[in-house]
C-alpha cells in the first residue's frame, strides 16, 4: 500500500469524527452557559423578591409606628377620651379585653381627661372578655369618681357589647341603633346520621365519662344536653345580674328584656336600656361639655394583626379538629 494514500485515507476518516466531537463540546459549553444565565436570572429574581419583602415589612413597621403615635392619647389640655370597641369581642381581636382595658387605664390616668366615651359598634362575643372589661370599668370608676364613663352605641351594641356598655354611667345610641340581645348562645352541628349514611365510623378515645360530650360526630345524650343547658343558663343569669347592677331601676320590668331580643335605639330608650339618643360628638359637646376629643384606642400594627390572624387560624383549626363548640353572649 502506498504510504501517501494511507495518510490521505486516514485524514478523510478522522475529519468527521473531530467535527462531531467539536459539536458535542459546543453543545455542552452552550448548555453550561445557558444554565449559568438561567441561574443568574433566578438569583436576581429571588434577590428582588427578598428586597420587596423586606421593604414591605419596613413599610408595615413604619406605618405601625405612625398609627400608635396618632392614638397614644398624649395631648395637652382638657379633653374627652374616646375608646373604640369595634367588631367581635374576643381574645385575638382589636376589641379584646387587653386592648380595651389598657386604653381605659391610660385614659383614666391622664390628668386632663374629663370624661371617657366608649364608642361601641359590636355584635358581642366572648362572655369572659366582656366580663373582664365590665369589672375593670367598675374598678376604675371607683378609683376616679370624678371621671364619668359614657357608652355610645353606633350601629350595634348587642350581647357582649351591651354587657360592657352596662358598666358605664350612661348609655347613648342612635334611634336606629340595635341594642340589647341579652342572652347566651352555643352553636354547633351534628353529623351522626350523615356519617352513618356514608358508612364512616367516628373513633374517639377519652379518659372521663363525659369528656367528648360536645363532639358533633357523636350522638347526644339527654343528661349531657341538660348539663350544657345549665351552663348556658348560669352564664345568662350572670349577664342579667351584671346588666341590673349597671342599669339599676332605670330598666323596664318587661320580662322580654332578658329574652335575647334586640331593640332599636328608640325602643331601647323606652325600656331603659339606654339613657338618651346621640352620637359621640353630641355626648362630648352637650353632656360632658368638652368637645376636644382625644382617641385613646389601642391600635395594632398591620404586622401584629397579620401575626394574630395566623395564630387565630391555627387555633380555630385545632378547635375544629377537637370538635369544640363556642359560647358567646348574644
Amino acid at each position: 500500500m502506498n504510504i501517501d494514500n494511507w495518510k490521505e485515507g486516514s485524514t478523510s476518516v478522522a475529519k468527521p469524527d473531530e467535527e462531531r466531537q467539536w459539536r458535542v463540546i459546543d453543545t455542552l459549553v452552550g448548555g453550561i452557559v445557558q444554565e449559568q444565565r438561567r441561574s443568574r436570572r433566578w438569583g436576581i429574581f429571588f434577590k428582588l423578591m427578598t428586597f420587596g419583602y423586606l421593604f414591605f415589612l419596613g413599610y408595615l413597621f413604619v406605618g405601625a409606628s405612625g398609627d400608635l403615635s396618632l392614638s397614644d392619647g398624649t395631648v395637652t389640655g382638657n379633653h374627652t377620651a374616646l375608646i373604640d370597641v369595634q367588631g367581635v369581642i374576643a381574645d385575638n381581636e382589636s376589641a379584646s379585653a387587653d386592648n380595651i382595658v389598657s386604653a381605659l387605664r391610660n385614659a383614666f390616668d391622664d390628668s386632663n381627661t374629663k370624661a371617657i366615651i366608649l364608642r361601641i359598634n359590636s355584635p358581642g362575643g366572648s362572655p369572659v372578655q366582656s366580663g373582664y372589661v365590665y369589672d375593670e370599668i367598675f374598678r376604675l370608676r371607683s378609683l376616679h369618681a370624678d371621671i364619668p364613663v359614657y357608652a355610645v352605641i353606633s350601629d350595634i351594641g348587642a350581647s357582649g357589647a351591651y354587657y360592657i356598655a352596662a358598666a358605664a354611667d350612661e348609655i347613648y345610641a342612635d334611634k336606629a341603633s340595635l341594642v340589647g340581645s341579652i342572652g347566651v348562645v352555643a352553636a354547633g352541628f351534628g353529623f351522626v346520621e350523615l356519617l352513618e349514611k356514608l358508612g364512616v365510623d367516628r373513633r374517639i378515645y377519652t379518659s372521663g365519662e363525659h369528656k367528648g360530650f360536645l363532639d358533633p360526630f357523636q350522638p347526644q345524650k339527654d343528661s349531657e344536653v341538660k348539663f350544657w343547658q345549665s351552663v348556658l343558663d348560669k352564664t345568662h343569669q350572670q349577664f342579667i345580674e351584671s346588666v341590673k347592677r349597671g342599669r339599676g331601676d332605670r330598666l323596664s320590668q318587661d320580662p322580654r328584656l332578658f329574652s335575647g331580643l334586640i331593640w332599636s335605639g328608640e325602643q331601647a330608650l323606652q325600656y331603659g336600656l339606654i339613657d338618651g339618643l346621640g352620637s359621640s360628638s353630641f355626648v362630648a359637646r352637650e353632656v360632658v361639655k368638652e368637645s376636644n376629643i382625644v382617641d385613646f384606642t389601642i391600635k395594632e400594627s398591620p404586622l401584629e394583626r397579620f401575626a394574630k390572624r395566623i395564630g387565630t387560624g391555627a387555633a380555630e383549626a385545632l378547635a375544629t379538629q377537637l370538635g369544640s363548640d363556642s359560647t358567646s353572649l348574644r
